[in-house]
């Protein structure tokens, strides 16, 4: 493991003075009076509870960095000599037929009623947070013409300067929502859809009554939590006139800005900003099949639910009741993870690590389905940035995960394609991109294609922030093309637990995913002691090597 310096980091704008640290403190070995900073213990020696955050907060993601004992780098992909398992129905495999652009990569998730993907990821909720807000047409629009599914986040309506309520405190206007699904639907062109989630503020708001009744919305999400946090989403805001708002509207404000001495630090200039917090969920079974049948009969299809870093008695809560609900997506969040918004000690030393969860949720939906249970559709997430960690997850989780639930990574391209765009106008690109060129056209690959999806006319109505997602997809698409080639898995049903091997005994005990001096080692003696049916040819190996493959899945 590397080394954790718990007193300093550049999430929070803080460093050691020291080269030497303690390691559970994290304070320097020689702490001197009269040193300038600026560890964490300095800092908030005088700016106090703002060091619970990474900061500047609305302005950065930040995700949390402790190294686990065991990680999903942790595994390694088999690569396979022959075969081509999941090819089209009546396509032979051969040299011809099996290349890697043949690779299928779309995916679909639903109980009955099904949605599609072009790939297998889709966005981390995105909700009301201030780099969601100001970048909701780059990330909407990308999602939507990528072909994939994009969650609006909780609290969308709640913190709507606009909201209009009625006597009741129900939602009658909120011009935010509605601005962020019609972007959405304006580009979505069959595949992937826009879901919106809920947590308790949102219930209480009537924000499912507000989505079904106004836009017909297919599907809504329930919240348990997230991989970086297992309290209520937050927000900050600068403003004591905003932070009286939205404590009248039932939010957790802190410091109460209705109390004096609050205002008194807030006027004097200490108190910068106020906390707007969500309050804690509380899950219980009959509870949640009733609201589940309460939203079905609003009209929703498909009703999805969002779980964090929980231990195992709530991840085996979420897969039982999600079967028994018919819960049609069943996201599960692993930590480290967040993208900025949570608080950064939890982020780091808070709830189960993704590949430990993993395993597990694993194990238990293979336990529902040995019992003839039917086992919902599965996503995982926490910390998933590249196709191969893509592939590893599809694989571990095989055959009940169907996509990768991604933060970060899929909303950094949007915030640069947005960033390229405001360096053209102001002539300011920098080397790395105007290497490439100085126009849209030249910069971004992936340029002519996304106009000839939209159309010529439309382009210009495009935010390169969208275009950039979807370069990006791209890229995940193709190089999980190569990777699934690779391992002769050519569509998404075909990837198989048998598709990865443990690098070390520690992460073959958490995953039950072979040692890689194990994996097909019994096959491979067969093969060397003439033991596969008398012959010697690795040809008669073909269908038996994939046989293998699918009858492990539930081993």
């Amino acid at each position: 493991m590397n080394l954790q310096r718990p007193n300093a980091n550049d999430a929070t704008r803080t460093a050691n003075r020291s080269r030497n640290v303690a390691p559970m403190s994290g304070i320097c070995s020689r702490c001197v009076d009269g040193c300038t900073g600026n560890c964490e213990v300095f800092k908030a020696t005088f700016r106090g509870r703002e060091l619970i955050y990474p900061g500047p907060f609305g302005d950065v993601t930040a995700g949390g960095d402790k190294e686990y004992p065991v990680d999903y780098s942790h595994l390694n992909i088999h690569g396979y000599a022959f075969g081509a398992d999941g090819l089209p129905e009546g396509v032979a495999g051969n040299s011809d037929s099996a290349i890697f652009p043949a690779v299928n990569t779309e995916t679909e998730y639903g109980w009955d009623k099904k949605v599609k993907m072009r790939l297998p990821v889709f966005t981390g909720a995105l909700g009301s947070t201030e780099i969601a807000r100001k970048n909701w047409e780059h990330f909407a629009i990308g999602a939507a013409i990528t072909g994939i599914t994009l969650v609006c986040g909780e609290n969308v309506c709640g913190i709507d300067p606009k909201l209009e309520l009625d006597k009741n405190g129900k939602i009658t206007s909120a011009p935010d929502m509605d601005r962020r699904i019609e972007v959405y639907r304006r580009y979505h062109h069959g595949y992937g859809e826009i879901l919106v989630q809920m947590n308790v503020e949102d219930t209480r708001l009537g924000v499912a009554e507000y989505v079904s009744k106004k836009h017909g919305l297919d599907t809504i999400e329930l919240k348990w939590g997230q991989g970086a946090k297992c309290i209520g989403g937050e927000i900050k805001v600068n403003s004591l006139e905003r932070a009286l708002e939205l404590q009248k509207r039932g939010y957790i404000v802190t410091p109460d800005p209705s109390h004096p001495i609050s205002q008194a630090s807030f006027k004097d200039g200490s108190l910068k900003e106020f906390e707007r917090h969500s309050r804690l969920g509380f899950i219980d079974e009959d509870s949640f099949y009733e609201e589940v049948e309460r939203l079905r009969d609003l009209g929703f299809k498909r009703i999805t639910l969002k779980t964090g870093a929980y231990g195992l008695r709530e991840l085996a809560m979420a897969i039982k009741w999600s079967s028994k609900a018919k819960i049609d997506l069943l996201t599960i969040d692993g930590a480290g993870g967040g993208t900025g918004m949570s608080p950064w000690r939890m982020m780091q030393e808070w709830g189960m690590p993704s590949l430990y969860l993993h395993a597990a949720a694993y194990d238990f939906c293979r336990r529902l389905a040995n019992r003839g249970e039917r086992v919902p559709d599965i996503a995982f997430g926490g910390g998933f940035s590249s196709e191969d960690g893509v592939f590893k997850a599809l694989a571990l989780g095989a055959p009940f995960t169907k996509a990768v639930c991604m933060g970060r990574a899929l909303m950094i391209p949007g915030m640069v394609g947005k960033n390229i765009a405001l360096w053209i106008k102001d002539g300011k690109l920098p080397k790395t991109v105007s290497q490439f060129g100085a126009t849209p056209e030249e910069i971004f690959v992936c340029y002519e294609e996304v106009k000839d999806l939209v159309g010529p006319k439309e382009m210009k109505n495009i935010p390169l922030g969208a275009i950039g997602i979807y370069s990006y997809s791209e890229k995940l698409r193709v190089g999980l093309q190569q990777i699934m080639a690779g391992a002769r898995c050519f569509s998404l049903p075909a990837i198989s637990r048998d598709n990865i091997m443990s690098l070390t005994q520690e992460c073959t005990k958490v995953t039950g995913i072979p040692y890689l001096m194990n994996a097909y080692l019994e096959e491979a003696i067969d093969i060397l002691e003439d033991r596969q049916n008398g012959q010697h040819a690795t040809g008669a190996l073909v269908g038996y090597a994939g046989a293998i493959r699918r009858v492990r899945t539930y081993e």
